[in-house]
């Protein structure tokens, strides 16, 4: 890690922070995935989300019902049909998470100093002595001396919300530990979390299957967020769960790294996985403060490197209260973005926050400040190194399309891809301007009807930085003659004038195939 790390575009002239920020057709090149729930389900404020630039909706099943879940998913199809805008689907596991069940719902006093018992009988009333919890191993998994934390919703770290315990005893399946902080539990289920210790639990449960089997099977989710990823393993079991549910062999798999274990077996899971979610919130239990960072920075140059998708959670988790970010998170997000990140992920922020609209409007306008600065040239000349030779003919062309794009300053690339492979190895090298990503539906048949491809690779280009998708026709495939190419160019250029992304004498660089060879051309628009 040495100081070429810091992406900042050298000098920052101080004018330019007294200019106001511009709106842009598009937001930022960074993606923002919201978590639908209570506060942002309806059709109005799920409209309100599309327009402010959510690109992804998330769907946690670690809380509602399928009936419930579907309900918000109907309105979210309404939303996208009246604002034209496309929105991928994720469907978040719930994973081996512990979780303290309080069935009469009162709050829960626990002073620091005294003890409390975690007990497996989940048929006991939670009280400040005694909390059931929905694992019977805990006390074969731990030993005296560890920390267990135990947070409402995620942990919000708020020392009068979220409790510290060390374990003191253990008697038989009872673990006793004493209170580390004066702190009061309120809702119906609490979330446990073991510092560094491994639990006994698969990482896709029954309930996850029988989510992904039924809701995700009848909805085709884009996106499978597997939580709690300890080792490359489950994601090959994950891959091969979703291979025999028809339509999901397509679905993307984002590996949670949440745990030291996940962080141990990085590399393994990164080669595995489609993408990786670094979930901060739960991390930033198990690693000592002074590290969170360092991890961050270290995945995400790794996702960046190999291609895939880093998304970073627990950005703003002020504003699930508050119409403004702290400062330090202000700062967190540009860093994230300079860092590399694809998309900034959105949970409690908008799932039951007093203000989900406003938050990914400030995170998208934050996205946008820091992109301005990204230090593109150092980035570019980095990857093209890590890369090394010989270049495969794709990451060859790739390259070459967005140094190419660099020189004479194109306000635009665009991509014909069948599978949105060429297009996110565009979007590896970071170009600094978008790339739109028209991607050509192609036939296939199982025996018994036709049916096109498009629509999956279409909607998984949202979470990747900088990839904007567009469905062509299908009678104008990618790889025929030219004059049906030069058709579905003009319908590519007309979406981007209106949009506002081109205007006449601008440059654009296509990036196409023709016949069995891949071009990149430039071409200068006329009046």
């Amino acid at each position: 890690m040495h100081s070429t790390h810091l992406l900042l575009e050298e000098p920052i002239r101080m004018a330019t922070i007294l200019e106001p920020s511009k709106p842009s057709f598009f937001p930022a090149m960074t993606k923002i995935v919201g978590t639908l729930g209570p506060k942002s389900r309806s059709v109005e404020v799920i409209s309100a989300c599309l327009k402010a630039g959510m690109s992804v909706a998330r769907f946690d099943f670690s809380w509602g019902d399928v009936d419930y879940h579907q309900e918000t998913l109907e309105n979210l199809k309404t939303a996208i049909k009246s604002t034209k805008k496309l929105c991928a689907v994720m469907l978040d596991t719930v994973g081996p998470e512990l979780q303290v069940a309080n069935k009469s719902e009162k709050a829960i006093s626990l002073e620091a100093d005294a003890s409390v018992v975690l007990t497996p009988d989940q048929e006991k009333e939670a009280s400040s002595e005694l909390l059931p919890i929905n694992f019977s191993g805990l006390s074969k998994a731990v030993k005296p001396g560890d920390t267990i934390f135990i947070g409402q919703y995620l942990f919000t770290g708020s020392e009068t919300t979220s409790v510290w315990l060390e374990v003191s005893e253990l008697k038989g399946d009872d673990v006793v530990c004493t209170i580390k902080n004066t702190a009061t539990l309120a809702g119906s289920l609490f979330t446990l979390h073991v510092c560094q210790v491994h639990i006994d639990l698969p990482t896709l449960t029954e309930a996850d299957k029988n989510a992904i089997s039924t809701w995700g099977v009848r909805n085709k989710v884009d996106f499978l967020s597997l939580s709690y990823t300890r080792h490359a393993e489950d994601v090959r079991e994950a891959r091969e769960f979703l291979s025999k549910l028809g339509d999901l062999s397509q679905t993307q798999i984002f590996a949670k790294i949440e745990s030291v274990e996940g962080l141990t077996h990085f590399d393994e899971i990164l080669q595995e996985a489609d993408g990786i979610i670094l979930s901060r919130g739960n991390l930033g239990i198990d690693l000592p403060p002074e590290k969170v960072f360092l991890f961050q920075k270290a995945a995400v140059y790794k996702c960046n490197m190999a291609g895939k998708p880093a998304v970073v959670t627990r950005v703003v988790d002020s504003m699930t209260d508050n119409l403004r970010p702290t400062r330090a998170e202000a700062t967190d997000v540009a860093n994230a973005i300079l860092d590399g990140s694809d998309a900034i992920l959105l949970g409690a922020e908008t799932l039951r926050g007093l203000y989900p609209v406003e938050t990914i409007s400030t995170v998208g306008r934050i996205c946008y400040e820091a992109e301005k600065v990204f230090n593109q040239d150092l980035y570019f000349k980095k990857t093209v190194k890590y890369v090394g030779e010989p270049m495969t003919h794709l990451e060859s062309i790739a390259s070459s399309a967005v140094r190419a794009a660099i020189k004479v300053k194109a306000s635009i690339i665009i991509c014909f891809t069948s599978s949105g492979r060429a297009a996110r190895l565009i979007a590896k090298y970071r170009p600094t301007m978008p790339v739109l990503s028209v991607v050509i539906p192609r036939l296939k048949t199982n025996q018994l009807r036709w049916s096109f491809t498009g629509a999956f690779e279409a909607r998984q280009s949202l979470i990747v930085r900088g990839l904007f998708p567009m469905l062509a026709d299908p009678r104008h495939p990618a790889e025929s003659t030219n004059a049906s190419n030069e058709s579905v160019l003009k319908v590519a250029l007309d979406h981007g004038k209106a949009s506002g992304l081109i205007k006449s004498h601008d440059r654009v660089v296509v990036c196409q195939k023709v016949g069995d060879a891949s071009v990149v051309k430039i071409i200068e628009l006329e009046d």
